[in-house]
This record gives structure tokens, sequence and C-alpha cells, in this order.
């Protein structure tokens, strides 16, 4: 018997604005999608750093109950936010910064992406 095909795939988010967020989201839901009617499985993880951090701050995201809804699925789809983006815009705006609970924290969101991709990761860019 063949084992199940894995899928993985890294998104970046580095823009404040609600139409590359949401194209993002509609990527991942539609390859998850995608996956699950071909009985495949799939890895998918949007990483939000610079400006595109505000996608996954609790107290700016213009996307946060897509994000919430998209957490439990069968094939779930992770988001991380950048360590260093949110001392940055911490410090900018002179006030503590948290993440949505959905988000897990990197120190540098473009260093995940190259972890990623060098073990083999699909990378997109919306």
């Amino acid at each position: 018997m063949s084992e199940r095909k894995q899928h993985r795939v890294v998104i970046q988010v580095s823009e404040n604005d609600p139409k590359i967020m949401n194209l993002a989201l509609n990527n991942a839901e539609n390859l998850a999608k995608f996956y699950e009617q071909s009985g495949e499985a799939a890895q998918i993880e949007i990483v939000a750093y610079g400006p595109g951090l505000n996608m996954v701050r609790s107290d700016t995201s213009p996307v946060k109950d897509r994000l919430a809804a998209l957490v439990g699925r069968p094939q779930p789809i992770t988001f991380t936010g950048c360590g260093n983006t949110m001392s940055a815009q911490s410090k900018q705006e002179g006030k503590d910064i948290s993440l949505l609970p959905e988000t897990n924290l990197v120190p540098t969101g473009i260093g995940r992406i190259v972890q990623l991709q060098e073990q083999g990761w699909t990378y997109i860019r919306p």
C-alpha cells in the first residue's frame, strides 16, 4: 500500500492590506479543501511579519474571525507571527502588543520561511 502524500505549504503575509490577508486565507482554504478532496494530507502555515503582522495582532487583525474558524479544521492551517516585528511595533507604538491565541510566535518571520523552504515546503506569496 502506498504512503499517503503529505503536502507542506508556507504562505507569506508581509503587507498590512486586508485584501492580501484575505487572499492568503483564500489560498490556504482552497488548498486545504483540494487536498482533503484528493484524500491527501496537507500542512499549511501562514507566516506574518513586517507590516503583515497586523493580520495576527489581537488589536488590529481585520481577519481575526476567519483565523479562529480555520484552526479547528481536519487539516489545520497554522499561523505564525514574527517576534522581531512584534518588538519593533511595540516599541514604536509605546505599548505591549499581543498576538491572537491561534498564533505561534517565532524569533523571525523571514527566518521561519527560509527554515521551512529548506525542509522542502512550497513557498507562496499572494
